[in-house]
């Protein structure tokens, strides 16, 4: 007999996802492939992340596309929109982009996602994720580094 696996169902309850909450993301392309270093798909997934943002009516105030793995920080407008099922449609969106153009790559099934409380600094953990690339030894300082936007800030003026 064939035994069926089911996939878990996401840690934390979709309405905690409801409103203007912030809430950083990180997801993964399976088996940590290397799929962001081209130009080309990031603009792609990059114009897939605006339009469900726009769809969504949500924010973000950083993505950053590192060569297996993407960091969002994401932010509904008001109380009455959700940023998960944002993020899940630009996931499904994506993935399907993938099955059809580069089919060896997948998402991971699930993300990591983290809610900032109240008293967390926002600029704190923007910056944070600005210098993953430094981190990493992919550039010496974040603005050498071109996978990234925000619909939020100009980053050509930050510091």
């Amino acid at each position: 007999m064939k035994r069926i696996i089911r996939e878990k169902e996401h840690r934390l309850d979709p309405e905690i996802y409801r409103g203007e909450i912030i809430v950083s993301f990180t997801l993964c392309v399976k088996d940590r492939k290397e799929l962001f270093n081209q130009s080309e798909i990031f603009n792609t997934f990059e114009s897939q992340l605006i339009i469900e943002l726009k769809k969504y009516e949500c924010d973000s105030y950083i993505y950053l596309f590192m060569p297996d793995h993407v960091h969002l920080l994401l932010s509904g407008k008001n109380h009455n929109f959700d940023i998960k099922k944002c993020l899940d449609r630009f996931k499904q969106k994506t993935g399907y982009w993938l099955y059809n153009q580069l089919p060896e790559y997948k998402w991971q099934k699930d993300y990591y996602d983290h809610i900032l409380r109240k008293d967390e600094d926002l600029i704190v953990q923007t910056k944070y994720i600005l210098n993953n690339p430094v981190r990493a030894g992919i550039v010496d300082y974040w603005k050498k580094y071109k996978m990234k936007g925000s619909t939020v800030y100009n980053l050509a003026e930050w510091d």
